[in-house]
């Protein structure tokens, strides 16, 4: 198999070596995620100091000894893509990218990082109001399968995608996860609090919000109503800023409604800011969890 988007994702990161991204990002994740779980292993006899908390009370009953249970660090985590779709994601950035190649690009980071490091990467989308589950493995020839199979997923139009979509991972995924969604501020807004709830007791959450392009943007393209932003109004200053503020009082919303279920939240508006970013969203998931 043809390695398309894994060897773009790999030059890409190669690209930015000089400025030390790759290694950088690489060494973020391993100290975020290396050895934070912990598997439970055997049982032993106490020893002064241990923790009580670890007595296993039943163990030791039936023994007649006094038992603790001994944990390893996990050295495996399972990464989750949630990948959106649907019409929101076949619009453009900020730069003039596709949404739906930035939101790809960013997951496929994310995923080929991940495999370098030893963890299991799967993936889940909606495509035609049907979810779709790609199991999790551990080589980068079945992450490029699966992105390659979301590029075409993600230009079937759906509603309400995102929240099916999580709703199945919750019910369905019996296993903890790291769970990245990568989606739009549309898609960020329209999740309910009861979901988001949900999904982070449960999991460990990252969202990426693909930023959509202005409609002061040239050749600006309204998807809802299929036609181009008329010239008159990419160009009105008034209504650029009216559009600025509106989004990021939702942004501030949102970044304010994810906190508080402990959900971390970056920015992405091109494939060249997708390492630095990563980085960023790391580091902020990193803080809050010593904090």
């Amino acid at each position: 198999m043809k390695l398309k988007y894994v060897n773009q994702i790999k030059a890409n990161l190669s690209i930015r070596s000089h400025q030390k991204t790759s290694n950088l990002l690489d060494g973020t994740y391993k100290s975020v995620y290396k050895g934070k779980s912990m598997n439970f292993e055997n049982l032993r006899e106490y020893v002064m100091n241990d923790d009580v908390k670890d007595i296993d009370w039943k163990a030791s009953s039936r023994s007649g000894t006094l038992l603790v249970k001994q944990f390893i660090a996990e050295k495996k985590h399972n990464i989750l893509l949630v990948m959106d779709t649907g019409i929101k994601m076949q619009g453009d950035t900020s730069t003039g990218e596709p949404k739906r190649e930035v939101a790809l690009f960013s997951g496929g980071t994310i995923g080929y990082i991940a495999i370098k490091n030893g963890d299991y990467v799967g993936m889940v989308y909606n495509a035609a109001d049907k979810i779709v589950y790609k199991p999790f493995q551990l080589d980068v020839y079945s992450l490029e399968r699966y992105l390659t199979e979301y590029a075409s997923a993600s230009l079937i139009a759906n509603e309400n995608g995102l929240e099916k979509t999580i709703q199945y991972l919750c019910r369905n995924i019996k296993k903890r996860m790291i769970v990245f969604v990568i989606t739009d501020l549309k898609g960020m807004n329209d999740l309910s609090d009861k979901i988001l709830k949900e999904v982070a007791t449960l999991h460990d959450v990252l969202f990426i919000n693909v930023e959509d392009a202005s409609i002061t943007n040239v050749n600006a393209f309204d998807l809802d109503q299929e036609r181009y932003i008329p010239p008159m109004l990419q160009k009105d200053p008034k209504l650029a800023m009216v559009e600025n503020n509106l989004r990021n009082s939702i942004y501030a919303k949102n970044q304010k409604r994810m906190k508080k279920y402990k959900i971390d939240v970056i920015s992405v508006s091109g494939t060249a800011h997708v390492s630095l970013k990563m980085i960023e969203l790391l580091e902020r998931h990193k803080y809050a969890n010593v904090h």
